[in-house]
């Protein structure tokens, strides 16, 4: 039988709820309304990690972010953790990335690991299909050298950025911002990175007969700062068109990089608020009408029947609420609550339907591998494709939150009193069981997981029901206390068993009787 190509798209930033197939009231995703309805849905699909690196490395390694450690911009995925592409490489699949985040497709993380083309739309040079071809003569064969060096050295430049305190407090100057938001193209390309992802999936130029395909892209539509065409902002933010007062605080917005990480001092006013959510619902719709138009074109063509399609974000983003603005710190639904939706030619995921169990996006790992017939029999029994189970150690989902350090630094260096206020500085983590979520914050990472380190001054807990109350308005911690004890129980097991590199998927202590009858007496446990 014929392995399926495989398309694993992701949309960066994307909020789950602002997409109307997730139950929101505005059109902002037709296009993917579409998709959806022929594809399966998942309506509780957690990232492992609040932002971009630590979020792509644990879909790409099946890990959660305690295990692979890849917790800030300079961090990189251990050699001995083998990457999704580089396990379907080896498995004889062609793989290529389209890639428009920096931080996966420029800086040097380990995340473009295993794929034989990866083509980055971010940056001054936008790499260029089959530029690992041999040119034709001489003057081509130059270009292209000269090319790939300068290509090369900016690439350097903009890894050194990401590492360095000082260049990256520097980027973010008045000076700088402009710079990087324009010439830099941050957002990437859109267009041409689909177009591109279109063109080797329909006519397979370069792969070998027979070779299935595995595309990975990436978009940048809905990150800030947001500049979509007047026909959306005319549909989601009309005030915006006649309002000077909310120009100018879309201008000040998208211009003050340091704001899309700094917690806000106050609640955004109502024409604030409403100037950033409908500015964000519309660069949602506008790259949903683009991935319209890409996933047409493979239908089109027939590649979309021969096609395992995974489409989903690694993380959300915070328009105020809770006074967060950004992705950087927070374990709350708009930033991991993400959109899951896969379509596939086997349909083992049941075309039409929506799963309404928790599922964590680090199981896109084992998903892709179990489909390309790669998986051994531990990685398959956590394919998304397999019935919920009702094993407890499978049943539960994590998520952890190590604040990006160089963020930080900036936070602590002008608003520290916001860093104390807003706990910037402490890790949090999650666990989704039954309809309770708890975030425990403020615990040492580097410490075994015990009660004794966890740090009273800055611990906080709150626990949610998140189906009855997915806003999170009401911390349940202090009507519940026995629900929240126990379900810190389950914290302190986990990251007992995440130890870095440790592939082991069971959380000790879950065969023990009376942790079993505890968790069946809170109603976590069925009979």
């Amino acid at each position: 039988m014929q392995r399926p190509d495989i398309l694993f798209l992701v949309l960066d930033t994307q909020r789950s709820d602002r997409l109307s197939c997730y139950g929101y009231p505005k059109a902002t995703s037709p296009h993917l309304d579409r998709f959806a309805a022929d594809a399966t849905l998942f309506t509780n699909a957690i990232a492992p990690a609040q932002w971009t690196v630590p979020s792509h490395v644990s879909m790409f390694t099946g890990v959660y972010p305690s295990s692979h450690q890849v917790l800030q911009s300079y961090s990189a995925i251990p050699s001995t953790l083998p990457t999704l592409a580089e396990r379907l490489s080896t498995g004889g699949y062609y793989t290529a990335g389209f890639c428009n985040n920096p931080l996966v497709g420029v800086i040097n993380n380990g995340l473009r690991r295993g794929f034989y083309s990866f083509l980055n739309y971010s940056g001054l040079l936008t790499s260029r299909p089959n530029q690992a071809g041999v040119p034709s003569g001489w003057l081509d064969r130059y270009r292209q050298g000269f090319k790939r060096f300068l290509a090369h050295l900016l690439n350097q430049v903009q890894d050194a950025f990401a590492r360095s305190d000082a260049l990256l407090a520097f980027s973010f100057s008045p000076f700088m911002v402009p710079i990087w938001q324009t010439a830099l193209s941050f957002k990437g390309n859109t267009v041409k990175s689909l177009q591109d992802a279109a063109n080797l999936l329909i006519h397979r130029s370069g792969v070998a007969d027979n070779q299935p395909i595995f595309a990975f892209i990436n978009l940048m539509g809905t990150h800030m700062p947001y500049h979509p065409p007047r026909r959306y902002v005319e549909q989601f933010a009309p005030h915006v068109l006649q309002d000077k007062s909310a120009q100018r605080y879309l201008r000040q917005f998208n211009g003050d990089v340091y704001g899309w990480l700094a917690p806000l001092a106050g609640t955004l006013s109502e024409s604030q608020q409403a100037t950033l959510d409908g500015m964000y619902d519309a660069e949602v719709a506008h790259q949903d009408e683009q991935v319209g138009a890409f996933l047409q074109q493979l239908q089109e063509s027939g590649a979309l029947d021969r096609t395992l399609v995974v489409i989903c974000s690694d993380h959300g983003e915070h328009l105020g609420e809770k006074q967060f603005i950004g992705h950087s710190i927070s374990l709350y639904n708009e930033l991991v609550n993400v959109p899951l939706i896969i379509r596939d030619p086997a349909e083992q995921f049941p075309r039409g339907s929506q799963r309404q169990d928790v599922v964590s996006t680090r199981c896109v790992f084992h998903t892709v591998l179990a489909a390309a017939g790669l998986a051994d029999d531990q990685e398959r029994s956590l394919s998304l494709s397999q019935p919920q189970s009702s094993d407890l150690a499978t049943r539960q989902v994590f998520a952890e939150a190590v604040p990006p350090q160089n963020v930080l630094n900036l936070l602590q260096k002008r608003q520290p009193e916001l860093v104390q206020s807003h706990a910037c500085d402490q890790p949090r983590r999650a666990v989704w069981i039954g309809s309770h979520k708890l975030i425990e914050t403020g615990y040492d990472p580097a410490q075994p997981a015990t009660p004794d380190a966890l740090q009273p001054s800055t611990q906080r807990l709150e626990l949610y029901d998140f189906r009855n109350d997915p806003n999170e308005q009401l911390n349940l911690s202090e009507i519940f206390p026995e629900n929240v004890e126990m379900l810190q129980e389950c914290l302190q097991w986990f990251a007992g068993q995440a130890s870095p590199l440790v592939r082991e998927e069971r959380v000790p202590g879950f065969d023990d009787p009376e942790l079993r009858r505890r968790l069946h007496d809170l109603g976590y446990l069925e009979d």
